[in-house]
């Protein structure tokens, strides 16, 4: 009898988990919508939808258009039943982003960090300021807040606590998990920056619908997520993905790693704008940060030979190591994100030429490469949804 009642369980919570997250990344959807999607009686739905209300989860959101037949009551995830919290730990700076539970951006706020200070204290106070100005510019209790999804470079090593392995930063095993949560009592999750952006592109971007996929993150550095049949691949210590420190040009130039010819010294945000610093005798590009250092030369190339000539080289380079991926890995989508990749969007078509000049021709022809759609908040955004992922795979119990 007990095997049976255990049995039951398992099952209605397999059934929760699966109707909810149905909701959540496909709502707003009818009851015969989810027997229909999920295979599921509709008796079963019903019951299942009924307590999913009855603990605030999900919402009724008006009659669905008839049919034929009597209409149907469309429902949706209940936006206010919880916030959560999304950072993007950058190399130059920390954003944090507070979201309800739909995903709709309540605060956000952000903070410079020095490259010259690359130890963990600054990262970690930005963080907590962070979710105290978030949370109170919102007015939103803590008790509310379902969690803290923290997105950064370098390897993540996930274990009892997630530690970081960032080498161009000079940091080895940090427990960045365990110093922010040790000044907040809410839950904190860690993952890499590049695969939160690709989760958030997955469920709500530019990913959505694809079974392979690889995410590229530009921004100072360079990363990339590779999920394959849905699934984040991860490795067999957490580092899959660092695709910025593949070898573009064999003893070429240095690397912030400490190799040479790695694709992110050529594509990196840091190496373009070097580059072109370079290509102008050392004159300084303007700009008091990356960011609108990397738009100067975006706006300079509608004038400057030199400037035209590192942008049509980083396309060519940024073509061959997505080229790489898809040689590589097959993806049937490569999707580029991050804030370089949106002030370099004008490039995407030489970036496709290029990719088309040295991958494969078959595996080239059956994948698309396009950008992300999520913009500069894609990282932030996808590190929100850390929180969310685990209530959704316990069926919405904490």
């Amino acid at each position: 009898m007990e095997l049976v009642r255990a049995t039951n369980r398992g099952v209605r919570l397999r059934n929760r988990s699966l109707l909810l997250s149905r909701l959540y990344l496909d709502g707003p959807l009818t009851r015969p919508d989810l027997a229909r999607s999920t295979g599921l009686s509709q008796p079963a739905v019903s019951n299942v939808v009924a307590d999913l209300i009855d603990e605030g989860l999900v919402v009724e959101a008006g009659a669905a258009a008839p049919d034929g037949g009597r209409p149907s009551m469309r429902l949706r995830v209940a936006p206010d039943f919880a916030a959560v919290i999304g950072v993007d730990v950058g190399e130059t700076r920390v954003r944090v982003e507070l979201f309800d539970f739909a995903m709709a951006q309540l605060a956000a706020v952000a903070y410079p960090l020095d490259p010259a200070r690359t130890e963990p204290a600054p990262v970690v106070a930005s963080v907590l300021a962070g979710i105290a100005a978030v949370t109170t510019r919102a007015g939103v209790p803590p008790d509310r807040v379902l969690g803290v999804g923290v997105g950064v470079s370098g390897v993540v090593e996930q274990g009892a606590e997630a530690v970081v392995h960032a080498q161009a930063l000079g940091w080895d095993r940090i427990p960045l998990q365990r110093l922010i949560a040790e000044g907040t009592d809410l839950p904190v999750h860690l993952d890499n920056g590049a695969r939160t952006l690709g989760q958030a592109e997955m469920w709500f971007g530019a990913g959505r619908g694809a079974r392979d996929a690889v995410f590229a993150l530009l921004g100072t550095g360079v990363g990339a997520a590779v999920v394959t049949d849905g699934v984040t691949y991860r490795g067999a210590s957490s580092s899959a993905g660092e695709w910025g420190h593949t070898t573009l040009v064999y003893g070429g130039r240095s690397c912030r790693c400490g190799a040479r010819g790695c694709l992110e010294a050529y594509v990196g945000a840091a190496a373009i704008i070097d580059r072109y610093r370079t290509a102008r005798r050392g004159r300084p590009v303007p700009g008091p940060d990356e960011e609108s250092q990397l738009g100067a030369l975006v706006e300079d190339a509608a004038r400057s030979p030199v400037a035209r000539r590192i942008l049509t080289e980083t396309a060519d380079q940024l073509g061959a190591g997505v080229a790489n991926l898809i040689n590589v890995f097959n993806p049937e989508r490569v999707v580029l994100g991050g804030w370089a990749a949106v002030a370099l969007a004008d490039l995407l078509p030489a970036i496709r030429a290029a990719a088309g000049r040295q991958a494969l021709r078959q595996p080239y022809e059956r994948a698309s490469i396009e950008l992300g759609r999520l913009g500069v908040d894609a990282v932030a955004l996808g590190a929100a949804t850390l929180p969310i992922a685990r209530l959704l795979a316990a069926g919405g119990r904490a």
